[in-house]
Formats: structure tokens, sequence, C-alpha cells
């Protein structure tokens, strides 16, 4: 049986599993120091492409957290490693300015006006879509150009409830072309592997946080580590036997993780 305290990684969600929107949730903090106090260690992993670490760095200090740029990874990140070896001359972004930014920052060539030499259309959960960039990757799509898309989550929490994130998108593209992407960021595996060579440490030493079935624990489930599932997001206790992905631990919340760790 895993004993929370003996893990030396925590890989933790970060919306519906620390916070909602600005809301903290209670026992967030204490963990986070917990973890810290005891010798081990926390990376935040995040399928939300829209903002950059930065962005992140900024929101979680205005939460009273002292974080650093170097303690995030995102589905961005996992993007541009799978995207430099195929070499695109030129990628349509449809996804929010930062989204861009970011990919341009890694060296693509990014675009947001058709032309016929474009080789991509790479996709993220985008705040500031509208019906010309869904128009623009419909064209695209039906001329043949490769479909990736930075993370298939159906929704983002936010205080009144979901929006559609980017596999929400991705579907209603998919319904109008017959297309489907290549996503990336959880549930596939490569973030979990990032995290494990950053931080030199061992599959059976790492533990996933996560409120998604389908996303977080099924990442670590495919990466072969042990998994937590939150019920203060998107999932409910009533999904879990309907679901092929088991979490090997359930909790409420983050504060009945840091009850446990501390019982561990």
């Amino acid at each position: 049986m895993m004993k929370i305290s003996e893990k030396k990684l925590f890989l933790l969600d970060l919306d519906g599993t620390l916070y909602l929107d600005d809301f903290l949730f209670e026992g967030s903090a204490e963990f986070l120091s917990t973890v810290k106090e005891s010798g081990g260690e926390w990376l935040f992993l995040t399928n939300n492409s829209s903002k950059s670490a930065d962005a992140y760095v900024e929101k979680m200090k205005r939460l009273g957290i002292d974080v650093v740029k170097d303690d995030f990874l995102t589905s961005v990140d996992a993007l541009i490693e799978y995207l430099r070896p195929l070499g695109y001359e030129k990628i349509y972004v449809s996804g929010t300015r930062s989204f861009r930014e970011q990919l341009d920052g890694a060296g693509f060539n990014t675009v947001i006006e058709l032309s016929d030499d474009i080789d991509a259309l790479v996709c993220g959960y985008d705040t500031e879509l509208t019906y010309k960039k869904l128009e623009d990757s419909c064209i695209l799509l039906g001329r043949g150009v490769d479909f990736i898309a930075a993370n298939p989550d159906w929704t983002c929490p936010t205080w009144y409830g979901f929006a559609p994130d980017c596999g929400s998108v991705c579907k209603m593209l998919e319904t109008a072309t017959g297309r489907r992407p290549k996503f990336i960021g959880k549930p596939e595996p490569e973030m979990i592997y990032l995290s494990l060579k950053k931080k030199g440490v061992k599959k059976e030493e790492a533990v996933l946080i996560g409120d998604r079935l389908y996303t977080d624990i099924a990442s670590a489930k495919n990466a072969g580590i042990d998994a937590i599932l939150v019920l203060s997001g998107e999932t409910k206790l009533s999904d879990v036997p309907e679901s092929d992905i088991k979490p090997d631990y359930i909790f409420k919340d983050i504060k009945e993780i840091l009850e446990a760790y501390k019982e561990s």
C-alpha cells in the first residue's frame, strides 16, 4: 500500500486540484509547505495552454504561494518537445496570444492568417476563440494539413461551473471535418516522463494528484506511477465505477490529502 509521506515527488494539477479560478482551496498552501519541510518536492503539471508559466507564477504568488517558473511544466512544454523534430516551416495557431508567443519563443514560425504553405494546424485552450479561427481551421483540415492539439480536456473549471476547453473545440472541428488531432499533454505520459527526468526521481517515488480521470489519472497510469484523485474539480465519485481508469486513492480534496500525509 502506498504511503503518501514516503513519496519524494508530487506532480500536482492546478485547476480543480489546488484552486478554482482565484479561490485557493483550504489546505493547498499547507500541503506544499509540509512536503517541502519533509524533504519532498513538487512540480505543477497543467494542460492549460492558454497561459505561460510566467502567468502561473504571478497567479500563485497572488494567491499567497511563493513559486518560480521552474516549478511548472505545461502542455505547451510537451507540445514544443513534440514539434521540434517535425520540421514544420509554417504553423497556423488557433489559441491565445500567450500560446502563440510561447511557440514563437521556442523558434517556430507561427501564423494566424491563411496561406497555401501552412504545414500544420496547432490548437490550444483558446479563451480568445473566434469564428474566423474555426473557419480557418476547417479550411486547413480540408486541405489535409497535420492537426495537433495541446490537450484533450473537455472542460475548464470556473467559478460558474465549466467552460469548453481544447478537447471540446477539437471535437467540434472533428464533427465538421472528420479530422481528429494528435493530442499532447495529459493523458499522454510525456509530461510525467519529463518531470521524472527533471527531478531525477524514479517512478515508484512519484505520485500524481489531479481531479480528472481521463487526463490526470490516465497520464499517471500510462506513465506507470501512482495516482490520487481529488473530488474538488471535474470528477464526481459516481464517475469512478463507470470508468476504466482507476486511481490508487480517492480524496475529497487537498486538505484530506494533507491530513493523510501527516498521519502516514
